[in-house]
């Protein structure tokens, strides 16, 4: 297993690719149980204890799905070790880009919003031990991150400021990669930035239209073509939506011509081809409901420059 990866849009070598086994909705997590407060969602409860076991298996079916096409591509494939996330009270394996940040050679290991997260890491010992440079972010000392929260492009970062990543994090990686420009911005109060900031290759990026505008495009970008995507299919979900609809945008870049994408975004689909991506349509029936699209139930092992 080797580990190289500095950005998001290099020929991707190999990959973890999450689970939904044993999915749990956290009952204890004091940090998960108070999104009931902050929600805009009213309509049904925040969920709670195991994901129903027909959700999991179609979910699977579709990340086993993806498994296939990324081999047929010539990428790799890992996954994560089982852990009963039911039995204690955990959460999945489902979004593998939310628990490990990956620059280089190096892993760091961050603190994640939801204390109960933490334990995934058990998954993911094979992971760790391939780095050559381990980092891990303190607990306890009021930092808070969810590697998703970071956008890598190359020597540049951009580290969005939310719920799940904030500015002592922030602070901490600074001194942690003082080569590294990391831009932070907070142009939207939610959580991950990959359904904001979409690099689709160098130079060329996707931006959700309804938080980023010309004025506060972050910086890193500024010389590079920007797309602004003002709408999206909304998909469906069960009882509660742990994302937005907006988790259409979250696509996964196999190398800077190829694309995996929701199969149900004809128009994004179409602003694709047009731009000589070739687009690999797929579907994830249960992004909303578990809140992860193609990048966040994915995890850059070795992308070859």
């Amino acid at each position: 297993m080797k580990i190289h990866s500095f950005n998001e849009w290099d020929p991707l070598r190999s990959v973890v690719v999450g689970s939904a086994t044993h999915a749990n909705w956290p009952t204890k997590d004091p940090v998960f149980r108070s999104e009931s407060e902050r929600t805009l969602w009213k309509e049904t409860p925040l969920p709670s204890g195991p994901v129903p076991d027909w959700i999991i298996q179609e979910a699977n079916q579709d990340l086993d799905h993806l498994v296939g096409v990324l081999k047929s591509l010539n990428v790799e494939v890992f996954r994560p070790d089982d852990l009963d996330f039911q039995e204690h009270d955990g959460m999945y394996n489902y979004c593998p880009r939310d628990r490990l940040l990956v620059y280089g050679n190096t892993i760091v290991n961050p603190a994640m919003m939801y204390p109960c997260r933490d334990m995934e890491i058990e998954c993911y010992r094979d992971v760790a031990d391939a780095a050559n440079n381990y980092i891990f972010m303190p607990r306890h000392e009021g930092m808070t991150l969810d590697a998703a929260n970071i956008a890598r492009l190359n020597d540049k970062w951009i580290f969005l400021e939310s719920a799940s990543g904030n500015r002592a994090a922030y602070d901490w990686l600074c001194k942690q990669f003082p080569t590294v420009d990391i831009e932070l911005v907070n142009f939207y109060a939610g959580v991950h930035i990959d359904s904001t900031i979409v690099p689709l290759r160098e130079g060329l990026v996707l931006v959700n239209g309804s938080r980023v505008t010309p004025e506060n495009l972050p910086r890193a970008l500024k010389d590079w073509e920007v797309i602004y995507c003002n709408h999206v299919e909304e998909q469906g979900f069960f009882q509660y939506p742990y994302a937005s609809k907006w988790i259409a945008l979250n696509m996964l870049v196999v190398n800077p011509h190829t694309v995996i994408v929701d199969k149900n975004q004809p128009m994004l689909i179409d602003f694709l081809e047009k731009n000589q991506f070739t687009v690999v349509p797929m579907q994830l029936r249960h992004s909303r409901t578990l809140g992860g699209g193609f990048h966040c139930v994915t995890l850059d092992l070795h992308r070859e420059p």
